[in-house]
């Protein structure tokens, strides 16, 4: 199985940076240099601006029936070429072969659900007051987009962007994820090949802070979208602000899992324990405080430490590899800070806690317990395979610990009882919100926080929402 190196995607065509610099890409899972990816310079970031600028008033000229046509075949190249896509993904990042298939699978579903709804972006007539006067309330897209988008996973969240974008009649610039940039540029090549025309969608790579601060005030881009940690979402919202660009934020979560006494304790096992290790922990909606009802408390510990002790670590492309690695060994350090610290102030391993072996950036999946609330991992996003599980006495107690923290990404609880989970879901201080269930980031679904974990949705109707402006036009009869 071979890894090509990865190229820049401007004006219609794959190129080198205009210095030929290149950035290693590294298999998480073996520790070796398996390609490169294209570094792009200022001088091809002038080139992608101005191919977004000409392929914006193209594209936005297509009607939306006809860029749905582009866009489903799009869908269907992914579909084709899920088995060519798939390894790549997992050589580059190390989830799962499974896992990776999923993503690729999904991002068609989502092409498709935004193509359709791009048809569907309807405008309105306001009734008047005078005779013979129209009101009318169109909607337009924003303009060439600019959109940064994370290593964990490289195909979901640049889709999200670039379906919404494409949908609504925008042109986008990409800057991908240089950890991981095989199955983002295989996204984009899937649009390319499906006839989006040269200049309206582009895909750059280099140093993340150098290619924002040089795009955001860029008077071509119009529009700001954001996948990432909320320091550096702070920074690139207040850089937007200072030039009026439309910006969509979706940061970093701390999500709390809450089970209730009456939970039925199986369920919420393995439901929780499959969203908490899955993409060993780098996901930004993972279940990360763990909030259980002290009389449940000793038989979920004793279960879920099972569970954990039951994963399969090892290398994404094993057949029955359940976790694989953490994305880079810079992970690995971050991983001993959360643990050794957690020890420090008291906690126990139940556990993992440490790397797995001495080659690859692999994590064992960890269950700590008696975790006090100074400790780092209760106020800090581990974005790993850490699970610190702690007792509540009360309801009043466990929702005041739930919306303690300044993110508000995702929430999740288990309960038997109706008016329970109807007043927990009230309760939460959260974008989104799942009871009994993972029900979350279906395409038709809003996905997006509150708090500091930003703003604006990467589906569902709020999503393309997101890349219009809406126009009144008033107009009296001749």
């Amino acid at each position: 199985m071979t890894y090509s190196d990865v190229s820049l995607m401007i004006d219609g065509a794959w190129t080198k940076g205009a210095g030929s610099r290149t950035i290693p890409v590294i298999n998480p899972a073996t520790e070796e240099v398996i390609g490169t990816v294209a570094h792009a310079e200022k001088s091809d970031l002038d080139r992608a601006l101005a191919a977004a600028d000409k392929g914006f008033k193209q594209w936005r000229k297509v009607s939306a029936f006809d860029r749905y046509k582009i866009m489903r075949k799009a869908a269907e190249l992914m579909r084709q070429r899920v088995d060519e896509i798939a390894p790549i993904m997992t050589m580059e990042q190390g989830k799962p072969l499974a896992e990776a298939k999923g993503e690729t699978l999904l991002a068609a579903d989502i092409i498709e659900w935004m193509a359709e709804e791009g048809r569907r972006t309807y405008g309105r007539i306001v009734p008047a007051r005078a005779e013979n006067v129209y009101q009318l309330v169109m909607k337009e897209p924003v303009g060439p987009v600019a959109a940064f988008t994370p290593w964990n996973f490289p195909i979901n969240q640049v889709v999200r962007k670039a379906s919404a974008a494409l949908a609504t009649g925008c042109s986008i610039i990409v800057k991908g994820p240089e950890d991981t940039p095989g199955a983002c540029a295989q996204l984009i090549k899937a649009f390319v090949d499906a006839g989006v025309p040269a200049g309206v969608i582009q895909l750059v790579y280099g140093v993340p802070s150098e290619i924002s601060e040089y795009l955001i005030p860029h008077p071509i881009i119009k529009k700001v979208t954001f996948t990432g940690s909320t320091p550096v979402g702070k920074q690139l919202a207040a850089l937007a602000g200072a030039h009026m660009k439309r910006v969509t934020m979706e940061l970093g979560g701390h999500a709390p899992a809450i089970v209730f006494e009456d939970a039925d304790l199986e369920q919420a096992v393995n439901i929780l324990g499959a969203n908490k290790f899955r993409n060993a922990g780098q996901v930004c909606v993972a279940p990360t405080r763990f909030l259980v009802h002290e009389k449940v408390y000793p038989e979920f510990v004793e279960r879920f430490t099972a569970y954990a002790k039951n994963v399969k670590v090892g290398n994404g492309l094993e057949a029955d590899t359940r976790m694989g690695p953490l994305v880079a060994e810079r992970r690995l350090h971050v991983m001993d800070t959360f643990v050794s610290d957690a020890i420090a102030k008291g906690a126990k391993i139940k556990t993992g806690g440490q790397r797995k072996g001495n080659k690859g950036y692999f994590y064992e999946p960890t269950v700590m317990t008696d975790v006090p609330l100074s400790a780092k991992i209760m106020n800090d996003e581990p974005f790993g395979p850490l699970a610190p599980i702690t007792p509540f006495k009360d309801f009043d107690g466990v929702v005041k610990e739930a919306n303690r923290l300044d993110w508000g990404l995702a929430a999740y609880a288990y309960t038997r009882n109706t008016k329970t989970a109807a007043a927990i879901g009230a309760a939460f201080e959260s974008g989104m919100v799942s009871i009994n269930h993972h029900g979350l980031a279906l395409p038709e679904v809003p996905f997006g926080g509150v708090k500091d974990s930003g703003y604006g949705s990467e589906g569902g109707l709020e999503a393309l929402e997101a890349y219009l402006n809406t126009k009144f036009v008033s107009q009296l009869g001749m």
